[in-house]
């Protein structure tokens, strides 16, 4: 399944691309983010687990992410319930009226029972999380111009 958001912001790239990085702070404002943890950060790199609870599923997955600060971040999978699982955060600089989020997820889950309701769940998360970035952004960033 391909899904992909996007959005206009008048918030500076940098600093958007600042509150997609930091992971360890999903659980405050990301929808159904139960727990994250950063396993590993560099300039090159950030990789975590993160654990989502949507009604009674719950579910978590390991990802080392390869980023370009302030252009673009890739969601690798490393373990989890799919056997396919690519994210990407782009974000373009608009000059001083802001910044253009774009977020693409190409995923398949695993054969089994999470099959039936994996689509729709990951479907609504990734709706919702790009919302709550957008009103993360809203609270905590200053507008340009």
């Amino acid at each position: 399944m391909d899904l992909r958001h996007s959005v206009l912001l008048p918030y500076a790239a940098g600093d958007m691309f600042d509150l997609i990085e930091q992971a360890e702070q999903y659980p405050q404002f990301v929808p159904w983010c139960s727990a994250a943890t950063i396993l590993e950060r560099s300039d090159e790199w950030v990789a975590a687990r993160l654990e989502f609870c949507y009604l009674k599923l719950r579910f978590g997955f390991v990802t080392r992410n390869p980023k370009r600060r302030p252009q673009w971040l890739q969601v690798r999978l490393v373990e989890g319930p799919f056997k396919r699982f690519l994210g990407t955060w782009e974000l373009k600089a608009l000059g001083d009226q802001g910044c253009k989020v774009e977020f693409a997820l190409s995923f398949e889950v695993a054969d089994g029972l999470l099959d039936f309701v994996a689509a729709p769940v990951v479907d609504k998360v990734s709706r919702a999380m790009v919302d709550a970035f957008v009103r993360r952004a809203q609270q905590s960033l200053k507008e340009l111009a």
